[in-house]
C-alpha cells in the first residue's frame, strides 16, 4: 500500500499539469459489498497474504495463496482480481484477462473488485493496442468512481493529448526562459 504523500509525488511526476491529486483513494468510491460466503474469512486472509507476497515480488508464492483462496471460496471476486495482477506482472496477459472476466462476473460489475478489474483489463487492452476496448473499461471504472480511470480517459482523448503536449511545451519554454534570466 502506498501513502497519500507517495501518490501525490507520483502524480506530480507523471502529470505535472494535472490540477489536484492524480491518484486518490478509490476505496471510498465503490465500497465492496459484504460477502456472505462459506470460508470467506479464511479466503480474505489468504488474499491479504497473497497481496503482501506480490508486493515483495514473491509472485509464485502469491499465486499459491490466491489459488488456495479461490479453491476454498470460488465465488469471491477479489482473489481472481489479485491473481490477475500477478499474471499481468509476469506478462501472462491471457491468464490475467480470464481472471479479470471472472472477477467482473462474480462482482456483477459492482464494488472495488469490479473497479480494479476494469482498470486492469483496460491497461492490458492498451498494451495490446485495443484503445476502444480500453476506453470502454475505463468508462466503467470511472462510473464506479475511479479517479485513475477518469485520468486515463482524458489521456485517450486525442484532442486532450494534443493540448497537453502543447501546454507542456509552453511550460518548458517558460521554465527555460526563467532559468536564462536568473543566469544573466
Amino acid at each position: 500500500m502506498s501513502t497519500a504523500r507517495d501518490k501525490n509525488v507520483l502524480g506530480m511526476i507523471l502529470n505535472p499539469l494535472m490540477p489536484g491529486p492524480l491518484f486518490e483513494d478509490d476505496s471510498q468510491c465503490a465500497p465492496e459489498p459484504k460477502l456472505n460466503l462459506p470460508n470467506i474469512e479464511q479466503c480474505e486472509q489468504l488474499d491479504i497474504e497473497g497481496v503482501k507476497l506480490a508486493e515483495s515480488l514473491n509472485y509464485e508464492e502469491a499465486l499459491s495463496k490466491f489459488n488456495e483462496a479461490i479453491t476454498i471460496c470460488p465465488s469471491n471476486p477479489s482473489p481472481y482480481n489479485n491473481r490477475a495482477q500477478v499474471y499481468r506482472l509476469q506478462g501472462k496477459n491471457d491468464e490475467a484477462l480470464d481472471d479479470l472476466e471472472k472477477s467482473i462476473a462474480l462482482s456483477e460489475g459492482k464494488g472495488k473488485s469490479a473497479l480494479q478489474a476494469y482498470n486492469q483489463r483496460a491497461l492490458i487492452h492498451r498494451l495490446q493496442g485495443e484503445n476502444d476496448k480500453a476506453k470502454e473499461d475505463y468508462e466503467k471504472a470511472a462510473s464506479l468512481g475511479s479517479k485513475f480511470a477518469k485520468m486515463q480517459l482524458v489521456a485517450l482523448n486525442p484532442y486532450a493529448a494534443m493540448c497537453n503536449a502543447m501546454l507542456t511545451e509552453v511550460m518548458a519554454k517558460t521554465a527555460n526562459n526563467n532559468e536564462l534570466k536568473r543566469c544573466s
